[in-house]
């Protein structure tokens, strides 16, 4: 579990730019108080100085095995902040229990020692006593922060179809956590995922699978669907039009982060031939996959579909106009400091795909969200992409059935629909991306590694 210091020690440790130079010691030296400790043990590397442990401006130098930590006035809150003890942090939220801002300014490690499990600190003023493991020390003596976990992505073509990412509806449902943990890595490796033998005479069978994720999110359109093509919401999707690839909820600022589709049934038109095809057959396309090749063979127009910043919105149903805090461009790309971690593809700064074609307001003319692109050069990337996502070895065509739903991540991939005839009956819903990525760390990881992870 990660510690909180209680104080501006900084545990851990690599000195800034210029901190451990003899003169910058020197000077650093200089103003330290005469307080110090010093002791000894084999995690610390012989010969390495480490400035940063106990603040910007305290000095811990380490040879021979040992380690001297030299307190001053600027050693105040950081470390004392980051204490994890049960006094500093309540043990079943794993919330903080005190006010960081009322820890007093002059407070200074009076005491250090170290053993077996890591390092101990007595701190002044009401002689409050933290204790940091050493695999805390040592992860913060080599990084500054926690980078997200590594992902093995699996990029992927129409070839999918050959063997797509698939797990039973009983080990999701069994309460061993194994069915469930492999569902969540599908999705969060491929960015989709079948479950097989799910039953279908009832939707609830449908609904209690998706909880086993996460809770349904409710929109304007309600919580779980199950619906027919009869307009019920002034949206296509409640049509038997065809639909090109697009990702949902454009116009929210947070979009879903999964979406699933659950065929239950399929009937043919009194009028048809009930052995003829029905159509329907869905469209998914690896969002990143193709913005991968985009960005491979037209870097230009990769760079003007990540930089215009778009209108998007809802505004067909009466009453109801829903756009997003500000406006977003078709690719959200990751922080500097995120994308080392994000995956090896060449597609891997990629955050978050954000298209319908058919949500979009105006493109614009100029402005802060035009980013100095004339619209026509946005037009001209909008249409390389489009004719991307719609290549044969590009779509991957899936026939939905019922006992067959499919769970996708709406962050990634696009879906779509041929045009069908009869009348389909679906049912799905909604679950937000914090939710779900909770729900795959606590079932792939230990809960040590996800605390680590998400408190630092």
């Amino acid at each position: 579990m990660p510690i909180r210091f209680r104080a501006p020690v900084s545990l851990g440790l690599h000195a800034p730019a210029g901190m451990l130079s003899p003169s910058g010691a020197s000077r650093a030296a200089s103003r330290l108080s005469s307080r110090t400790a010093a002791f000894s043990h084999p995690c610390i590397p012989a010969g390495r100085q480490i400035a940063r442990a106990f603040s910007g401006a305290a000095q811990v130098s380490a040879s021979d095995h040992s380690v001297k930590i030299v307190s001053s006035e600027a050693a105040k809150r950081a470390e004392l902040d980051n204490c994890r003890c049960a006094s500093c942090v309540n043990q079943d939220t794993s919330q903080r229990n005190f006010d960081t801002f009322k820890i007093p300014s002059s407070i200074r490690a009076s005491e250090a020692s170290a053993d077996d499990k890591g390092l101990n600190i007595v701190w002044s003023g009401d002689n409050h006593k933290s204790h940091y493991p050493w695999d805390f020390v040592r992860f913060y003596q080599n990084n500054d922060y926690r980078s997200p976990e590594e992902v093995d992505f699996k990029y992927w073509s129409s070839a999918i179809a050959k063997e797509p990412p698939t797990v039973s509806y009983d080990a999701v449902m069994d309460t061993s956590e194994a069915g469930i943990a492999k569902l969540t890595d599908l999705i969060r490796r491929y960015g989709f995922a079948f479950v097989d033998g799910t039953p279908y005479e009832d939707p609830t069978d449908t609904e209690r699978l998706l909880e086993r994720i996460a809770f349904i999110r409710v929109t304007h359109y309600g919580g779980f669907y199950d619906f027919v093509p009869d307009l019920a919401m002034a949206d296509t999707a409640y049509t038997n039009l065809p639909l090109p690839a697009h990702t949902d909820n454009t116009y929210f600022t947070d979009p879903a982060g999964l979406q699933a589709f659950h065929l239950l049934s399929h009937h043919a038109p009194p009028t048809e031939n009930p052995t003829e095809t029905l159509g329907g057959a869905s469209i998914l396309v690896d969002g990143f996959y193709a913005a991968g090749i985009l960005r491979k063979e037209d870097p230009d127009a990769f760079d003007i579909l990540s930089r215009v910043r778009l209108p998007w919105h809802a505004s067909g149903n009466q009453g109801i106009t829903i756009s997003p805090d500000r406006r977003y461009p078709v690719f959200e790309l990751l922080d500097e400091q995120d994308r080392d971690a994000s995956g090896k593809h060449n597609s891997a700064r990629l955050n978050r795909v954000r298209w319908n074609n058919d949500d979009r307001g105006i493109v614009p003319f100029g402005g802060p969200d035009a980013d100095g692109i004339d619209p026509v050069r946005w037009y001209e990337a909008a249409r390389k992409w489009s004719d991307i996502i719609k290549r044969p070895d590009v779509e991957y065509t899936v026939q939905l059935k019922p006992g067959r739903p499919l769970i996708f991540d709406n962050w990634r991939v696009m879906h779509g629909r041929q045009t069908f005839v009869g009348v389909r009956r679906m049912c799905g819903g909604y679950i937000n991306r914090d939710d779900f990525i909770s729900r795959w760390r606590n079932t792939n990881y230990p809960r040590g590694q996800v605390l680590n992870q998400v408190v630092g």
